[in-house]
């Protein structure tokens, strides 16, 4: 029979072995550091602003474009001025849509729970990847935030798709470019 020290021994050898295994199977799940938090709420509000600003832009425009086709004087070429009323009018219209499209984003911006802890990727994530960061929200483009450069793009993109449901060190092949996943925020 093996003292007890033997076993001790043997009980902690193993153990050591079993924790290794573990460490390389098991996938960690990040900490979220308060910097890696607060960097994500300055890129939100960044967002935010991005936004607003671009329905402001709009509506100056648009009131800019209408107040240009009410004090347009008749001048004698009637045809001339009516050809120019309706161009200004369908400007209007096509601002106008691209103004209800603006508002529709920052809706939809301000409906996500950026306060949510994410274990895959999903919508509201910030994505660090070997190619750079990702925020997976709205179709923005690429913002740069506390000297980082993160590309939003829609939760309905392809890429975004692809990213779905992945978690940390996954693998994904896209557009014949290769990213891992290094850190879900």
């Amino acid at each position: 029979m093996a003292d007890r020290t033997d076993i001790h021994g043997f009980f902690y050898q193993n153990l050591s072995v079993l924790i290794c295994f573990i460490r390389f199977i098991c996938v960690p799940i990040p900490k979220k550091s308060s910097s890696l938090t607060v960097q994500k709420q300055h890129l939100i509000q960044a967002c935010r602003d991005y936004l607003k600003d671009k329905i402001n832009s709009l509506n100056a425009i648009i009131n800019e474009v209408t107040e240009s086709s009410n004090s347009e004087s008749k001048s004698s070429a009637g045809d001339k001025h009516e050809t120019s009323k309706a161009m200004m009018q369908l400007e209007i219209e096509k601002l106008g849509t691209q103004l209800k499209e603006a508002e529709l984003q920052l809706a939809e911006f301000e409906k996500i729970n950026f306060n949510k802890i994410h274990q895959s990727i999903e919508q509201g994530s910030l994505v660090e990847t070997n190619k750079g960061y990702f925020l997976i929200v709205s179709s923005i483009g690429k913002i740069s935030v506390d000297d980082k450069t993160v590309f939003v793009i829609s939760s309905k993109s392809p890429l975004a798709v692809a990213f779905s449901g992945k978690k940390l060190k996954d693998k994904i092949s896209f557009n014949g470019m290769e990213y891992f996943i290094e850190s879900v925020f």
